[in-house]
């Protein structure tokens, strides 16, 4: 769009399975609000579906799920980006590289100035290894973008640390406000 251009996304690519119409938004919400871990692999696998995924995930030096804050991690008792991730690249899988630094409020119902506001200064690099983003090729993995503020914060932290590429992969992409 024009105020890509104008303003381009610290995304060098975003990979979306699905749109998060019926019955995603039923899937969605079993993994992620009622614990049922028994999603992770399907999904992962639709995920890994995708055109171009596979070869994203092959090319990449780390896949980081989007961290969640603590009281959240706590509510669910697990975070599904990381459950998505750790079935998508094993081995490439690092959950404690990107951090969420703090508690922010519910994104859902705030416009996309109101979501970046939301989230400024909620993720960091973990200090003691943010050399290990340097020139690095990154992938962000998370399970729903609405207007893409999530992954776009934490992109733009990880291009400070250095990343020469980041990428997202998510499960559903809500469509854009008319």
């Amino acid at each position: 769009c024009g105020d890509c251009v104008v303003h381009p996304p610290p995304l060098d690519a975003c990979l979306a399975a699905c749109d998060y119409a019926w019955p995603w938004p039923d899937c969605v919400a079993d993994f992620k609000f009622h614990g049922d871990t028994g999603w992770a692999g399907p999904l992962a696998q639709l995920l890994r579906a995708i055109p171009s995924a596979a070869a994203l995930l092959d090319a990449c030096d780390c896949v980081l799920p989007m961290p969640l804050a603590p009281g959240r991690l706590r509510e669910r008792g697990f975070n599904q980006a990381l459950e998505l991730a750790r079935r998508l690249a094993p081995a490439k899988t690092d959950a404690a590289l990107l951090l969420r630094t703090r508690e922010t409020p519910a994104q859902r119902g705030l416009s996309r100035a109101e979501r970046m506001r939301n989230l400024q200064g909620a993720f960091a690099v973990e200090p003691l290894r943010a050399d290990a983003l340097a020139a690095r090729r990154v992938v962000l993995v998370d399970d729903v973008m609405t207007t893409g503020a999530s992954l776009f914060s934490a992109a733009q932290v990880l291009r400070r640390a250095g990343a020469a590429h980041v990428a997202g992969i998510v499960l559903a992409r809500t469509d854009r406000p008319h």
